[in-house]
């Protein structure tokens, strides 16, 4: 494991020999404490997202809030993230997710901690209606629909998500295969018989999932690790997704089986981060890649080093020992050309 991490440092340092060790458009580096590389690069992909930093601007917190409160915290850091001089702007923040949430000097699992985040803010935040428009702006809505084989009874759950959980094959993946998957309807049965209400019985069902709307920010969760045994190891495994697609790939997922009034096939999303895991489930490193909207081109953020990149790096994680974890995608408005 020396082997790695001497790879590891070899591998950094050459990234950093071309790099900018300051803020540019909004892409600035940030100090590397206590193993905080996967808050560090969430941080980057919070901040490249103006409208959340639009919602937090509208609020105003009062002298009375504690200075562990975790949305306060958020807001000052990803402000102070705009400013080249400030030393660490991320410090506090990062001290109030120690107080209240994960353990320091700890490896931290990106999409876990992206959930922290944002359920922190919708338990801390006193403006009720700030913290539901933040909420609005990640939320992910499906329904679960099980149908019983005998009756045809459909029971109904409706269920919220921050991201999608995306299985990965072993083999050779597309966004648009894994979503399919995602939406494919199980057959319950031999001993997995679903209790119907009608029947008031267990009996042979189907389960599927309908996709109720999408949100603004849609964050994409490609579940790199796996369990095997009691031990957890990183599927390498190549997993192609867009630059930009339309809702028509979710359109395609949905079961004929399952009552379907889905979004719109016909809207947009761009993509404008990429949080990319380096190494092996037990020791690892977190970067990002970030497309601001002010200027369309991509950076490459790794802790306090940022520099510019291109599209056919952020292709080079689709597979191997830097590879792709959470994607963020954003809506594009109708008058939207970028």
């Amino acid at each position: 494991m020396g082997e790695f991490w001497s790879k590891m440092d070899h591998y950094r340092q050459y990234r950093r020999s071309t790099s900018y060790s300051y803020s540019r458009d909004y892409v600035r580096g940030l100090l590397n404490y206590s193993l905080s590389c996967c808050v560090n690069s969430l941080l980057q992909s919070f901040s490249a997202t103006t409208e959340l930093l639009d919602i937090l601007n509208k609020w105003y917190p009062s002298d009375g809030i504690e200075q562990s409160n975790v949305p306060q915290q958020f807001k000052n850091a990803l402000l102070a993230m705009r400013d080249k001089s400030h030393p660490a702007p991320h410090r506090d923040f990062l001290d109030s997710l120690y107080y209240h949430a994960i353990r320091r000097g700890t490896q931290q699992d990106a999409d876990e901690i992206f959930h922290i985040i944002l359920d922190l803010i919708q338990k801390q935040m006193p403006d009720v209606c700030l913290a539901q428009e933040i909420r609005s702006l990640y939320e992910i809505k499906v329904e679960t629909q099980v149908q019983c084989s005998k009756c045809l009874f459909i029971q109904r759950e409706p269920n919220s998500l921050f991201s999608l959980p995306l299985a990965i094959r072993e083999s050779e993946n597309t966004l648009e295969s894994c979503i399919n998957s995602y939406f494919q309807l199980q057959n319950l049965e031999n001993g997995e018989e679903h209790h119907c209400n009608q029947c008031e019985q267990k009996q042979p069902s189907t389960h599927g999932l309908k996709l109720v709307s999408l949100p603004l920010i849609l964050c994409v969760h490609l579940k790199r690790f796996r369990n095997d045994r009691g031990f957890t190891r990183k599927l390498h495994s190549k997993v192609t997704f867009p630059d930009n697609f339309n809702t028509g790939i979710f359109a395609a997922g949905q079961s004929e089986n399952v009552a379907n009034d889905s979004p719109r096939a016909d809207e947009h999303y761009s993509l404008y981060a990429v949080i990319v895991h380096i190494g092996t489930a037990m020791f690892g490193h977190y970067t990002a890649y970030i497309r601001p909207t002010q200027d369309q081109k991509w950076y490459y953020a790794d802790d306090s080093s940022v520099q510019p990149a291109r599209w056919a790096d952020v292709q080079d994680t689709y597979k191997g020992c830097d590879t792709a974890y959470l994607l963020l995608y954003r809506k594009k408005s109708c008058n939207s050309s970028g």
